[in-house]
């Protein structure tokens, strides 16, 4: 299962959008028609050689620009007579006419050299003859403009997830050829973005991939290596069984997993980890750039929306464009974008972007075509099911409100003056709260817009909701977290969700709603490992039954709360199996944590005069 579900990952960043057999084969047999395809060893500053697979069109009429990926996921099929059945996510791309590049990034597949993952990109610090991952993009426009023929000497690049992280990496001193970059759900800093939130550990996530893209065989260049055999499709059964994390070594990896024992070497946000965060680097991108991401992108939500503000913020240049649609991770190139499992969008978002912003941002940059007047910010309300556009992120006439905890399952705009008020709740790590409503592997995505009755109706979630809405009010920016929080025991995971309540009721006809009346739809969630409260750098214990500030964010939303509906927080310490377990008993390294580290608790939210928790939104009138 393993294995089948990284091949979904590497097909992911350079599939098309879902086609039918027949329209593969045609657009397959369009290509064979009007593309000549090439492989190069492309030489680097240090004497090695990167593979490359280019694909020309046959018409010479004109000079064409290159559009280029980066991978570590293969550029196959190799062999210069063996071609790819689609060269871009939408074959208006291969219409227009573009010179296709695919490069396997260095120590992949059949590139030379080392492979580092999230290889620091400091190259520039250390001199003449470094290398990186930069450099390396350099060095690769250098000689794609100066040897491939029939270009015009403009080069653009995109990717997502791993592929995004490489194409915000080649903005780093970025090759005056290099006209039009755009990072698609780009990892950031690997310490946020896919593995941890705010500390706690995505387990499946790492279990499943570095399964498979950690053991990448030193003697076939051409294959994925086979993945663990899982014994069961229930992750969350799974995932109990294992136990706790030092198991996986014992019982499945063998310490065969290099990136897996850099993970459980660094729990904590040190210097390992600063070395690898791209954002210090990102602050004068020079190319145009497009940043794209989904709302419900449960692996990169971070990446895009740090990539984002970090290339904006004292850029000289107005060259930075978001967009954020209700998609998850890359679906805006591969599926129709209609809906997010029982979240209906309304019509094919997916095809939106790449008719009316994808291929018109690389036409006018690379082809000095018209203006595709993008507004600064494009983004998609998960709620009113609609795109907004805007001149900056979050918008600039956004308003801060707050809403206090408040007893009986209240949220209040009013600041509690009651004395010794909390709820609570006991949390067991041996039965937690599940991160879905539905039996699978434990990396889901349609959980991100799920109905969250599973989960509010347990007895280890508390619930404080608004009365109806008496008029839509629209969240437009981060959401801050200020809780006052306490534990019997001497660790805890906090995980809020934010939800939507729908009314019982057709608001036009009046009658029950059968098909989604009362429906609790996950707008967004965050969770921080308590330990991480002060520094993600120096974790530190609760005091059992000390009254303790814990503060955090959740990222980014807009969506509108309609008249009628009810905002609700739920919070709860598991979110299981995508998230690991937290034993609840403090311990140095959670990776080494042994299974009577794991202890019930009993965790409250205070919400008195002297303990207010609340919740900060950004409100637009």
């Amino acid at each position: 299962m393993a294995k089948r579900f990284l091949m979904f990952i590497a097909c992911l960043f350079v599939s098309p959008m879902t086609m039918a057999a027949d329209q593969v084969d045609a657009r397959a047999e369009y290509i064979r028609q009007h593309y000549a395809k090439y492989e190069y060893e492309i030489p680097m500053r240090d004497g090695k050689t990167l593979f490359t697979a280019v694909y020309v069109p046959y018409d010479r009429t004109k000079p064409y620009p290159m559009l280029m990926m980066r991978t570590p996921y293969s550029v196959g099929p190799y062999g210069s007579n063996q071609y790819k059945k689609t060269l871009a996510p939408d074959q208006a791309f291969e219409k227009e006419g573009f010179i296709f590049v695919f490069q396997d990034v260095r120590g992949r597949f059949r590139s030379q050299g080392e492979y580092v993952n999230m290889r620091p990109q400091d190259a520039y610090k250390r001199g003449k003859g470094a290398v990186d991952d930069a450099t390396d993009t350099f060095d690769t426009v250098d000689w794609l403009v100066k040897n491939v023929p029939n270009n015009n000497g403009k080069v653009g690049m995109y990717g997502v997830s791993y592929p995004g992280y490489y194409t915000s990496v080649a903005s780093i001193n970025a090759h005056p050829a290099l006209k039009a970059i755009s990072p698609q759900a780009p990892i950031a800093d690997w310490f946020f973005d896919d593995f941890h939130r705010n500390g706690a550990f995505a387990l499946p996530m790492a279990f499943v991939f570095f399964d498979t893209f950690d053991n990448f065989p030193k003697d076939k260049h051409s294959i994925w290596p086979k993945g663990q055999d899982m014994a069961t499709h229930d992750g969350y059964q799974f995932f109990l069984d294992l136990g706790p994390l030092s198991n996986v070594n014992k019982d499945y990896f063998h310490n065969e997993r290099p990136f897996w024992n850099e993970l459980a070497a660094h729990p904590n946000y040190d210097d390992y980890w600063k070395a690898r965060n791209l954002l210090p680097h990102l602050g004068n991108t020079k190319p145009a750039t497009l940043v794209v991401g989904g709302w419900y992108d449960t692996e990169d939500l971070y990446g895009p929306l740090q990539t984002y503000q970090t290339m904006s913020k004292g850029n000289k240049k107005d060259n930075v464009r978001l967009i954020m649609g209700p998609w998850f991770h890359g679906q805006w190139n591969r599926g129709e974008g209609s809906n997010m499992g029982e979240a209906d969008n309304g019509f094919n978002t997916s095809e939106w972007f790449q008719t009316n912003v994808h291929l018109p941002f690389f036409v006018e940059h690379l082809k000095d075509g018209k203006s595709s007047n993008l507004a600064k910010a494009t983004m998609f309300d998960t709620g009113a099911k609609r795109w907004e556009f805007f001149d900056s992120w979050p918008p600039k006439a956004a308003k801060r409100q707050t809403l206090y905890f408040a007893a009986k399952e209240t949220l209040s705009a009013d600041a509690p003056k009651a004395k010794d008020s909390y709820s609570d709740y006991v949390s067991d790590p041996n039965k937690p709260v599940p991160h879905s409503k539905a039996i699978g592997r434990g990396w889901d995505r349609e959980y991100m817009a799920e109905d969250q009755r599973f989960a509010a109706r347990r007895p280890d979630v508390l619930l404080f909701e608004t009365e109806p809405m008496e008029d839509d009010l629209t969240l437009a920016g981060d959401i801050q977290l200020k809780l006052h929080f306490s534990t019997s025991q001497s660790a805890a995971d906090i995980i809020v969700k934010l939800v939507d309540v729908f009314p019982p009721k057709d608001e036009n006809s009046h009658d029950l709603d059968k098909k989604v009346g009362n429906r609790h739809e996950l707008v967004r969630w965050g969770a921080i490992r308590g330990r991480f409260r002060d520094s993600m750098s120096d974790p530190k214990p609760f005091t059992p039954g000390e009254v303790t500030p814990v503060n955090f964010e959740l990222y980014d939303v807009l969506h509108t709360i309609k008249r009628g509906h009810k905002l609700q927080i739920l919070v709860q310490s598991s979110m299981f199996p995508f998230l690991d377990r937290n034993p609840q008993n403090y311990v140095t390294n959670i990776f080494e944590a042994a299974e009577a580290d794991f202890v019930k608790a009993e965790h409250r939210i205070y919400h008195d005069a002297a303990h207010p928790s609340k919740i900060e939104i950004s409100v637009l009138k």
